[in-house]
C-alpha cells in the first residue's frame, strides 16, 4: 500500500509573506506589538501572521503597509496571494489547535464526536490500535489540570443516540460514557431534536476559540477534513450554530433523552 500523503502544516506562500512583513517591520525598527495595536489585533495574532500560520486581512495589510512606508509593496504581495478573491489555503495541525483552544463548540448529526467516544465505540470506526490510542489521548484536554481543561459544548442530533455503531453493548457503554461526561463542569452536551425544517445539514464541524478569542474551524467532508479561519466561513458556521442552539434541548432534558436511548439499547 502506498504511503499516505501528509498535508503540509503551513502554506509556503504565507510563510514567505509573513517573513517579508517581518523583515520590513524590523528594518524600520518597529515592534510587533506596535503593529498589533495599530491593526487592533492581539500580539499573538500578529505573531501568527508573521509566522505564516494565519491569513492577514486586507485592512491589516493596508495599515501595516502605510505605517511601514512600504509604498504598497505589501498590498501588492497580498493581492498576488489572493487572486480572484480566493485566499491561499493554509493547513493547520488540528490536534494542536484543539489542544490549545479554550473552548470547542461541535455539531454532529450521525455519530458521537471523537472527544466523547469511549474506546469500544472508537474502535468500531478506527480499528487500528494506534489510531484508537491517539483518539483516547486527545480526550485528555477535557480532564487535564494544567492548562485548565477545555470547555466543550457538543450539539448532537437525536439520530446520534439511535444510530447503531458496533453492537447494542457498545451503544450501551457509549451512552453511559456520554452521561458521565455530561456531569463534568466543563462539558455541555445538548441534544438537537429532529423536527420541522432540517438544520445543520451541511455536515459535522467544530469551532475552536483560542485564548485571544480568534477562531479556527474543522469541517468534515466526504473526501477529507478541512480546517479554516476564513471570516466568511466562520460567519456561516456561526449562523448554523445559532439555529442549532435554538433547537437544542436544555442540559437536563438532554440527559433524560440519553437515558431513554440507553433503555433502548438495553
Amino acid at each position: 500500500m502506498a504511503a499516505r500523503r501528509q498535508r503540509p502544516r503551513e502554506s509556503p506562500a504565507l510563510v514567505a509573506f509573513g517573513r517579508q512583513m517581518r523583515r520590513m517591520r524590523e528594518a524600520k525598527g518597529v515592534k510587533q506589538e506596535t503593529i498589533a495595536h495599530l491593526t487592533k489585533v492581539s500580539p499573538a495574532q500578529a505573531s501568527r501572521i508573521e509566522a505564516g500560520k494565519k491569513r492577514a486581512t486586507r485592512t491589516y495589510v493596508e495599515i501595516t503597509d502605510d505605517y511601514l512606508e512600504a509604498g504598497g509593496s505589501l498590498i501588492s504581495l497580498w493581492e498576488d496571494l489572493n487572486k480572484d478573491g480566493h485566499p491561499v489555503p493554509i493547513w493547520f495541525d488540528w490536534p494542536q489547535i484543539e489542544a490549545e483552544a479554550v473552548e470547542l463548540t461541535s455539531w454532529e448529526h450521525t455519530i458521537v464526536p471523537g472527544l466523547l467516544q469511549n474506546e469500544a465505540y472508537a474502535r468500531a470506526f478506527l480499528g487500528a490500535d494506534d489510531a484508537v490510542e491517539a483518539r483516547m489521548a486527545r480526550q485528555s484536554i477535557l480532564t487535564r489540570d494544567s492548562p485548565p481543561p477545555t470547555e466543550l459544548v457538543a450539539l448532537l442530533s437525536e439520530a446520534v443516540l439511535n444510530y447503531k455503531v458496533g453492537s447494542p453493548e457498545v451503544m450501551r457503554e457509549q451512552l453511559k460514557h456520554l452521561l458521565a461526561l455530561s456531569e463534568l463542569p466543563n462539558v455541555t452536551i445538548q441534544i438537537v431534536r429532529i423536527t420541522g425544517r432540517p438544520a445543520g445539514t451541511g455536515g459535522a464541524f467544530v469551532v475552536a476559540t483560542m485564548e485571544d478569542r480568534s477562531e479556527v474551524s474543522y469541517l468534515e467532508t466526504t473526501i477529507r477534513g478541512i480546517t479554516t479561519d476564513d471570516p466568511s466561513d466562520l460567519a456561516r458556521l456561526s449562523a448554523v450554530l445559532r439555529e442549532l442552539r435554538a433547537r437544542a434541548l436544555p442540559e437536563d432534558m438532554s440527559q433524560d433523552m440519553m437515558r431513554k436511548a440507553l433503555e433502548k439499547w438495553t
